[in-house]
């Protein structure tokens, strides 16, 4: 029995209770909340040895950490260790992204890792394709949801399913003409397999199959966004609002059948319009979690894309989104490195938390840390900051003369002062 179907028949998992105690919210409530779908809990039945998380409504804002090999650079090793750091730096979820070497081996040793993982199955299914019949326009709907089958089998906890690109979505698109067209891998994968075969998405034609393989494992659907703008220029446009309603009407069937389901969102929206954005997919689909891609809120910034991506992140999440997909520095340049992921996941985590702070949620974290300041308390300041590794570092190298202090003020430093003059 799926999560949603226990706690529509009032029952109280172990998750539900885990989560209850972690979050600091009354279990009935959390229950309730995910009998309606507006909290998700990403766990495959499959898996036993993995932390519990909650996404969703009156939650900590989660954020997800994506890895993974290309053909261009696929070391299973250095993905584990990615996936390790990641986790150090605070990330809830992984996303395991690979299309280069042993799919399935790096898959599995990424599981090993003990938090929910996802995976977006569509990339085993175009690099199995290509592999084995030359192209992804060749593979066949039994193709498709066989990959899916056995991820789920495997233990997969959450798949990012691309079932919103339709036929008639696809046209809106073309009618469009789009600046930067469509940017997600998945989307444009599935995009020239129509196109070339003249036929539905198999994922939405197929839909309520695919939806008995998800509530057998208890797989979280994550509805995903093939049709999200590239570009700052083609935020919020037709084909995007077209994509949505069709995930509304996914996400009305998912519950209907007992699993769970979430929603992706936007990847490249200014400012200005990310509030509407997360109301909009909110309203729309009926309070499903959302789970978005920064948003990134310009397109000038390569090398620095985890910035642009905590800011509006930050955003989203005070403005109802609840789960953050993190963005490296080298988004749009390379495949990350571990620094990358290290920075990327501390960027998502800082605008989580910003966001969470701002719901009244884990404010004494910060209280503990303006006190450390004020006491110029630096081994707690240390020990509370999210990177005490750099902290102390920068402290080290840059060692003050009056170990109190530090040497931007040095023995003008305002605490200081005011702890000897003030007290």
């Amino acid at each position: 029995m799926t999560q949603i179907e226990l706690a529509r028949k009032g029952a109280t998992s172990k998750e539900m209770e885990e989560i209850s105690q972690r979050e600091g919210i009354e279990v009935e409530i959390l229950r309730r909340r995910v009998a309606s779908g507006k909290i998700v809990i990403p766990r495959n039945v499959v898996r036993e040895d993995i932390t519990a998380i909650g996404v969703g409504y009156g939650l900590r804002v989660k954020v997800n950490a994506n890895i993974g090999t290309s053909p261009d650079r696929s070391s299973a090793e250095e993905e584990i260790k990615k996936a390790e750091i990641a986790v150090r730096y605070g990330a809830d979820t992984l996303m395991d992204l690979s299309t280069g070497g042993d799919l399935d081996k790096i898959r599995r040793r990424i599981m090993e890792i003990p938090v929910p993982l996802g995976t977006v199955p569509i990339y085993q299914i175009a690099v199995e394709a290509t592999r084995k019949k030359g192209s992804i326009v060749e593979i066949t709907e039994d193709d498709v949801f066989s990959v899916i089958e056995n991820q789920a089998k495997e233990g997969v906890d959450f798949m990012t399913i691309h079932a919103g690109i339709t036929s008639d979505s696809l046209q809106t698109l073309l009618n469009q003409k789009r600046l930067t067209g469509i940017v997600s891998r998945g989307g444009s994968l599935l995009a020239s397999w129509m196109l070339h075969n003249d036929k539905e998405n198999p994922l939405y034609e197929e839909f309520d199959y695919l939806l008995e393989i998800a509530k057998e494992y208890d797989v979280t659907l994550s509805l995903g966004d093939a049709l999200r703008p590239g570009s700052i220029h083609d935020a919020t446009d037709k084909p995007q609002i077209h994509e949505l309603h069709i995930l509304a009407e996914l996400v009305e069937k998912s519950r209907e059948k007992g699993v769970q389901c979430m929603v992706e969102g936007p990847g490249h929206i200014p400012i200005n319009e990310i509030e509407a954005n997360v109301i909009l997919e909110k309203r729309i689909c009926k309070g499903a979690p959302f789970y978005v891609l920064g948003p990134i809120v310009t397109d000038i910034a390569p090398g620095y894309d985890h910035i642009t991506a905590a800011i509006g992140g930050a955003i989203a999440a005070m403005a109802g989104a609840d789960f953050l997909c993190y963005v490296t520095p080298s988004e749009h340049l390379a495949l990350p490195e571990i620094e990358d992921v290290k920075l990327g996941v501390i960027a998502a985590k800082i605008a989580a938390h910003a966001a969470d702070i701002a719901k009244g949620l884990d404010l004494e974290k910060d209280y503990e840390m303006s006190k450390a300041r004020a006491d110029l308390d630096w081994e707690k300041q240390f020990k509370v900051c999210i990177d005490s590794d750099k902290a102390s570092k920068l402290r080290r190298e840059r060692h003050p003369k009056d170990e109190r202090v530090c040497t931007m003020c040095g023995e003008f430093c305002a605490m200081k002062t005011v702890k000897e003059f003030f007290s």
